[in-house]
């Protein structure tokens, strides 16, 4: 959700190829990008798993680490219930030098 709080969905879009499918985080989050949104305050994930909350991939804690680390992660499982982490508890170094000269 970026700040002002427009929605945005996203979805996965499978590839016979699979590095060149996209998650639906990404996809959501590029949406935002696409009109205009470069702050974030949340993003919802959900999926059809039963018995485990849904976890962002490295590639898009990579993509959500890009812009800031204090928004939330809401990750939900079908019943309702959900757990809430902030980027930055999820990928607390990412790739690039932007993480390691904050944990030197």
């Amino acid at each position: 959700m970026p700040l002002g709080f427009p929605l945005f969905s996203g979805c996965n879009i499978e590839n016979i190829c699979y590095p060149l499918g996209v998650c639906a985080e990404r996809t959501a989050i590029q949406k935002a990008i696409s009109e205009g949104h470069r702050e974030f305050r949340a993003i919802a994930i959900s999926s059809d798993l039963q018995d485990d909350f849904i976890s962002p991939c490295g590639a898009c804690r990579q993509v959500m680490r890009e812009f800031g680390t204090n928004w939330a992660v809401y990750m939900t499982k079908p019943d309702g219930t959900y757990v809430v982490r902030t980027v930055l508890e999820l990928l607390p170094a990412p790739f690039g030098s932007i993480g390691w000269q904050k944990i030197q």
